[in-house]
């Protein structure tokens, strides 16, 4: 794999801005079927992933995504901090004692994904961050699975994202806050994924011009 923990406070500052300057805009879309606190919590985390940015930076691939993730469930609390602190403990775990490829990193997201699925106890088309990371770990399977080269796996993650999360839109919310609004949910596209896409379409940038970039 070509890319290092070292990249992590270029990561992680991409994310910050990313949350930050669409804010208003998630907050709004949190406020209409949600509680709208979404972006608060996230934020959080993500600034107490910074302060840790320089140690995560020194750490493996397994010791990072486990402390991610365990920052997540104490920083964000709440749903959000459950389940992305699932997601990055169950990567974590999935990745102990693996050489990290594309093939690799695919199995190890979509471990992380099902633990995602089993802890929200959630899957595809039910309005939540899961209708952006069940399609984007299939995109990095197929990725995997028919060679293709790292910066079109990239770029097909980023389109993957921003397919997942519009589709929320014209969904029937069954989890969380949304779901007691029944068919007033429709129409809205969900916080969560919007902030799952977002963060996933930042990282995705700073990996393609990691890739780019003189040696």
């Amino acid at each position: 794999m070509q890319f290092a923990p070292a990249l992590l406070p270029s990561l992680i500052q991409a994310i910050d801005k990313t949350i930050e300057t669409n804010a208003e805009e998630v907050t709004a879309l949190d406020q209409a079927i949600g509680d709208g606190d979404h972006v608060t919590n996230l934020q959080r985390g993500i600034k107490a992933l910074i302060a840790q940015s320089d140690e995560l930076a020194t750490l493996d691939w397994v010791a990072v995504w486990q402390k991610i993730g365990m920052t997540m469930m104490t920083a964000v609390g709440g749903a959000s901090g459950s389940l992305y602190g699932t997601l990055f403990v169950a990567m974590s775990k999935a990745a102990r004692e693996r050489p990290l490829d594309l093939q690799v990193f695919a199995e190890i997201f979509t471990s992380g994904v099902d633990a995602v699925k089993q802890r929200g106890k959630a899957d595809a088309g039910e309005k939540t961050m899961l209708d952006v990371l069940i399609p984007v770990a299939a995109s990095l399977r197929q990725a995997a699975a028919d060679s293709v080269a790292l910066p079109v796996a990239l770029d097909n993650v980023a389109r993957t994202a921003i397919a997942g999360m519009e589709s929320t839109r014209d969904m029937l919310a069954t989890k969380g806050r949304a779901s007691f609004l029944e068919e007033r949910s429709r129409g809205h596209i969900d916080a969560g994924a919007k902030t799952s896409q977002l963060m996933i379409c930042a990282l995705v940038d700073v990996l393609a011009k990691h890739l780019t970039a003189p040696a």
